[in-house]
């Protein structure tokens, strides 16, 4: 993706979302407890990372959460990974709750929800071959010979664009991009049915980035795979997303296509994300919103809008009434008391 900025990338967006749920996530919360034990054993406080919040994610659809570091995007995705387990709230795959999943059932989940992350580098065993890496997953999560594992491993190397032979090299053999491929090709292996793509491109150059992004949707359309992608680069949310949803301070303040999202920001929150994207021309009559003041503490969080210690159109009703999380169009939801 060129550097000239999300814009550039309106045309190739796909706005349709499919109907059909896979996975939802249902008044999630998330709090970890802090300082030292106070009498019958409860905390001195608690670290609100994530605090109710709900979004569903289509059958072959890609769905984003954007929002500033430390919005709560990680610990989510820790919690569909099932690497944390809710405060309160719970994740539904395929219309069963993950908490109530059976040995078999959870066995299943794993082989169904894989994961990419972000530094390949970091992600791929350097003591491992290629194939023993993408082959991995298929021995933990379904009944194959390690014949029939190393035929899918070389088919879903194929697929990815990677040479015959790189199963039997290393991952240091590899450029950064090609790295980023065999850690597709991992999470592609147990053919699963959602993928989550933490910062996906951000540690590679912008010249292969392009093609990286190309991979993933090339990918989607042949498998039908769904995605749910965390990430800071606008342009690259923009050019993958169906649908995104903007969080703050742990909740979600602002959901729609990822089309009329980025063309008309609602919520002053994502206005001032959207302004600090670089625009698509240098000459252009572009505006950006600055944010006074830090996010607030999520031990101490403010009373009303959480937002509203920073907005630049507060009212006096935001220091104290929770806005209501409502549709405001036919594929926007919005929590704010302007609308």
């Amino acid at each position: 993706m060129p550097a000239a900025g999300f814009l550039t990338a309106r045309l190739m967006n796909v706005t349709s979302a499919p109907a059909s749920t896979l996975m939802s996530a249902v008044g999630l919360q998330k709090f970890f407890p802090i300082g030292g034990r106070l009498p019958f054993g409860r905390p001195a406080g608690w670290v609100k990372a994530v605090d109710g919040v709900s979004f569903e994610i289509g059958e072959g659809e890609t769905y984003s959460l954007v929002g500033e570091t430390g919005c709560g995007k990680t610990t989510i995705v820790k919690m569909i990974l099932l690497v944390l387990q809710p405060t309160a709230g719970d994740i539904f795959f395929r219309g069963k709750k993950a908490s109530k999943l059976t040995t078999k059932d959870l066995r299943q989940y794993r082989s169904s929800v894989q994961a990419v992350f972000q530094d390949p580098w970091s992600s791929l065993s350097p003591r491992m071959r290629v194939e023993d890496i993408v082959i991995e997953p298929l021995l933990a999560t379904r009944q194959l010979t390690r014949r029939e594992a190393r035929r899918s491993a070389f088919e879903v190397l194929e697929e990815v664009g990677l040479p015959a032979g790189a199963g039997r090299r290393f991952p240091h053999e590899f450029s950064g991009g090609q790295r980023q491929r065999i850690a597709i090709a991992r999470a592609l292996s147990s053919k699963p049915k959602l993928i989550v793509l933490d910062e996906p491109v951000s540690s590679l150059d912008v010249s292969i980035r392009a093609q990286t992004m190309n991979l993933l949707k090339d990918v989607q359309q042949r498998s039908g795979v769904s995605y749910m992608l965390i990430a800071h680069d606008l342009a690259t949310v923009r050019y993958l997303s169906h649908r995104v949803g903007v969080l703050y301070l742990g909740k979600i303040v602002e959901e729609g296509t990822s089309a009329t999202l980025f063309d008309n920001p609602m919520h002053p929150y994502t206005k001032a994300l959207v302004s600090a994207s670089l625009p698509a021309h240098p000459d252009s009559d572009w505006k950006t919103i600055v944010l006074t003041g830090e996010v607030p503490s999520p031990v101490n969080r403010p009373d009303g809008c959480p937002f509203h210690p920073r907005c630049p159109s507060a009212m006096p009703k935001c220091a104290t009434i929770i806005p209501e999380w409502r549709e405001v169009q036919a594929t926007r939801k919005i929590a704010c008391h302007l609308y």
